[in-house]
C-alpha cells in the first residue's frame, strides 16, 4: 500500500484533457470550451486535448492510447477527464501498469472514472475524485468558490486540510443542449450538514468511488485491494445520476459486507446523494425523503457489519455541488468526538 507522492503543479503547466468514457466534448462543445476557458483563467493551467477527447465512438484501444500518451508525456503535469460514462469496466482492467507507475502524475475524475481510479491505486499512484470539466469547471453561471478552493488544495497546495460542510447545495442539473443556460445559475438550497454514525475514531487511506461503478468491480471480479489492504482503508461512496433505490445501495454495501470488507475499514465517507435529474425532477420534499431512504439504509447494513464503525454521510463529493476533490491513496483521518475530518493533499 506505499504510494508514490505526487508533485504539485505549477501555473502555466500544461494538463491533459481526456475522455476515457463518454466523449461529452463532442456532444456539447460549448460546455467543454467553458470548462477549459475556466482552466486557464482560473488555474493558470493550460489544457491539452488528445485524439479521442472530442471523438464519439472511440474505441476503447483508442482510449487507452490517449491514457498511456497522457501519462507518458513528461510535458503533462495532470490527467484531468472531461466527464464519466459507464465503458471504462471494460478495458481500465487491461492497461498495462507500467506507464502509470513510470510517470505518476495527478488524475482528476469520478463517476466511472472510479475504475481507472482504482486501477491507479493498485499500482501506488494516488488521483483525485472529483474536478471534471464539464460538471465542476464548467459549471453554469460560475464555479463554485468552496470546489474551486479544494482544487486549489489539489492541484498546488497539497498538505492536511480540515474539511468543512458547504453552506448549501445543488443537485438540479441545466440542460446542455441550450447555450444560453451557460450563464444561468443553478438553484442551491440550504445544506443540513453531515450525519454520523459510530464511536470509533480513525485513519487510514481512501479508496471507493462511485457505487454503480465498485458493484461493477466486484460483480465483474476486477481486482480491487485485498482484504490485508482493507484493514487501512477509509471506504468513499457515493451514487450517481442514476438516482438508485435505497434497496439497491443496501444490497450494494451489503456485499461489501459478505465479502468482509465491511468489517475490516477503518471508516465510511458517503457523498451527498443526488436526488434531482432531468428525466426524474423530485420535489424537495421527494429530495428529502429520497436522501433519508438512502442514508437510513447505509447506516442499517453498517450497524449490521461492523456497529462501531465512523460513518459520515451526506458530504460534499460526488455528483453534487459544490464539490471536495478527494485525495485517493492519501490519508482521512476521522474525530468521531470532535466530528471532524481531516484529509492530506
Amino acid at each position: 500500500m506505499e504510494m508514490i507522492k505526487l508533485k504539485k503543479l505549477r501555473r502555466g503547466d500544461k494538463v491533459a484533457v481526456v475522455s476515457p468514457s463518454f466523449a461529452a466534448p463532442a456532444r456539447w462543445p460549448h460546455v467543454h470550451e467553458l470548462g477549459l476557458q475556466r482552466l486557464a483563467d482560473i488555474f493558470g493551467l493550460r489544457p491539452v486535448e488528445y485524439p479521442t477527447t472530442r471523438k464519439l465512438g472511440a474505441s476503447v484501444e483508442e482510449k487507452s492510447a490517449d491514457l498511456i500518451a497522457a501519462f507518458e508525456d513528461p510535458e503533462i503535469k495532470a490527467v484531468i477527464s472531461s466527464i464519466g460514462g459507464d465503458d471504462q469496466v471494460t478495458y481500465v482492467k487491461n492497461l498495462p501498469p507500467g506507464p502509470f507507475i513510470k510517470n505518476p502524475k495527478p488524475f482528476f475524475g469520478y463517476s466511472d472514472n472510479t475504475h481507472l481510479i482504482n486501477h491507479l491505486w493498485l499500482n501506488g499512484v494516488p488521483s483525485f475524485f472529483g474536478g471534471s470539466i464539464f460538471t465542476e469547471f464548467a459549471l453554469q453561471g460560475e464555479m463554485d468558490a468552496y470546489t474551486a478552493d479544494y482544487l486549489r488544495l489539489a492541484l498546488f497546495e497539497g498538505g492536511r486540510s480540515e474539511i468543512q460542510a458547504s453552506e448549501t447545495f445543488n443537485d438540479e442539473d441545466l440542460d446542455w443542449s441550450d447555450p444560453a443556460l451557460l450563464s444561468k445559475r443553478r438553484r442551491y438550497q440550504p445544506n443540513e450538514g453531515w450525519h454520523w454514525q459510530g464511536t470509533n475514531s480513525a485513519a487510514g487511506v481512501l479508496w471507493g468511488g462511485c457505487l454503480e461503478s465498485i458493484d461493477e468491480l466486484l460483480r465483474h471480479d476486477i481486482r480491487i485491494p485485498t482484504l490485508a489492504q482493507f484493514e487501512r482503508i477509509v471506504l468513499f461512496l457515493e451514487t450517481s445520476e442514476e438516482i438508485p433505490s435505497a434497496e439497491y445501495v443496501y444490497r450494494v454495501i451489503r456485499t461489501l459486507g459478505e465479502r468482509g470488507i465491511l468489517s475490516r475499514i477503518k471508516g465510511l465517507l458517503v457523498g451527498r446523494p443526488k436526488a434531482w435529474e432531468l428525466s426524474k425532477q423530485f420535489s424537495d420534499e421527494e429530495k428529502i425523503a429520497y436522501k433519508k431512504q438512502q442514508r437510513e439504509a447505509v447506516f442499517d447494513v453498517c450497524k449490521r457489519y461492523n456497529p462501531g464503525l465512523a460513518v459520515v454521510q451526506n458530504m460534499d463529493f460526488g455528483h453534487t455541488a459544490p464539490q471536495v476533490c478527494l485525495p485517493v491513496g492519501n490519508v482521512a483521518m476521522i474525530d468521531v468526538d470532535r466530528r471532524k475530518l481531516f484529509l492530506e493533499f
